[in-house]
């Protein structure tokens, strides 16, 4: 190998690839924040999730041979944040409830866990015996817990906590309420809106049949008008049918 070999740091994201280190000298977005010591190790920085990518490390001779090369792929971890959780306040037992859980600035990816009054709850209600009374399932990927029908036991405060390597983030409690539905309180409310609008449609009726919602009659007499014009004489002549009218006057 030569005394005084060519060293190329790449940087290969699903862009392509890109000089870090080229002609001795840091080069593109690493320039201000690497440096390059004499093995030759590539040190960057305050890292940035923009870092996560493949290095290559590339050597050639004088003659423009490639005798040897790495590659090293770096993640760049960060931590979560405060995830957003979206919890109904209140629903009618048997119906379906859907809570949601997600944050988007953790490196790599985030997975979910819900808790209900400080209790964490499995991916399956049917693969736990304490929960044996419920029928939910959570995807710790989305983060989405999925209630098929709540019972009164479902009732508390939940909360849900985002995790990956670098660390985890909680968001804050939130209560979800489930209640009976009152059906003898639905009928009797539906049985009081139809009589009122019995009643209402019997007094229309009755308002017609006293005449309040008649027309007035017009004020003085009424005249017919004349199908013949005063002061027109219809005169028939010698000729066959013809018929001529005459102005004249009746004394």
């Amino acid at each position: 190998m030569t005394a005084n070999p060519r060293i190329e740091w790449k940087k290969i994201k699903s862009g392509g690839p890109s000089y870090v280190f080229f002609n001795n000298q840091v080069v593109g977005d690493l320039m201000n924040r690497a440096d390059i010591l004499n093995n030759p190790s590539l040190i960057i920085h305050n890292t940035s999730r923009t870092d996560t990518a493949t290095y290559r490390c590339e050597v050639t001779d004088d003659i423009g041979k490639t005798p040897g090369e790495i590659s090293i792929q770096l993640m760049v971890q960060v931590k979560p944040v405060t995830p957003r959780c979206n919890v109904p306040k209140a629903v009618p037992v048997g119906k379906t409830a859907v809570l949601h859980c997600r944050e988007n600035e953790g490196q790599p990816n985030s997975v979910y866990r819900w808790y209900r009054n400080s209790e964490p709850l499995p991916d399956n209600s049917k693969s736990n015996p304490k929960f044996v009374n419920s029928s939910f399932t959570l995807d710790p990927k989305t983060g989405t817990l999925v209630f098929s029908a709540v019972t009164k036991s479902d009732t508390g405060l939940y909360y849900c906590i985002a995790t990956n390597p670098a660390g985890s983030a909680k968001c804050g409690e939130q209560q979800l309420e489930v209640y009976d539905l009152n059906i003898a309180g639905i009928v009797c409310g539906a049985l009081v809106v139809l009589l009122v609008l019995v009643l209402i449609t019997l007094a229309i009726c009755c308002a017609y049949r006293k005449g309040y919602f008649s027309k007035g009659k017009p004020n003085g007499k009424s005249y017919k008008t004349s199908a013949k014009p005063e002061g027109v004489n219809y005169l028939r002549t010698d000729d066959e049918g013809d018929f001529r009218h005459k102005s004249s006057f009746v004394i």
